[in-house]
């Protein structure tokens, strides 16, 4: 699939991952991302849910993006991505939370109300964390709006 005049987002994540297919079918078979483009030779694809987009790589395949002095070697030592979590806005966030619960996968973080201090107000989110087949955190939220302190 192509896109002519397709630009991406200012920020767009490329993960590495292990397993092209796997993480292409996780993505969007479960947490229902969409496939802007790809390209299976390379072990890459271009996703998108809503507004927010991200890229997936298959380690060794096209270009493996690593430092010299932390290369990704066979066999990987997961969970890839520690100390990141990506934070994805959605719409309604109960349909994910269901359809990850039907499909067995488990919760990092389960499904919580949280409301952050911004400035004199608070913002909330209704948010849940799940790890990708290679550990990277996705943090799913749904705005809940904003209330005083």
């Amino acid at each position: 699939m192509s896109v002519s005049g397709f630009s991406g987002n200012a920020l767009v994540p490329e993960l590495a991952v292990t397993d092209w297919s796997n993480s292409r079918a996780f993505y969007i078979d479960i947490l229902g991302f969409s496939l802007l483009y790809e390209r299976p030779e390379e072990g890459f694809s271009y996703l998108a849910l809503g507004e927010a987009q991200m890229m997936i790589d298959e380690i060794g395949q096209g270009r493996t993006f690593a430092l010299d002095t932390a290369p990704f070697d066979a066999p990987f030592e997961k969970p890839l991505g520690r100390g990141l979590n990506l934070q994805i806005r959605v719409d309604e966030i109960a349909p994910l939370a269901e359809r990850l619960g039907t499909e067995n996968i488990p919760l990092y973080l389960p499904l919580e109300d949280k409301w952050y201090r911004r400035g004199d107000h608070a913002v909330g989110n209704r948010q849940l964390i799940v790890a990708d087949p290679d550990g990277y955190l996705l943090r799913f939220y749904q705005n809940l709006g904003v209330r005083p302190l």
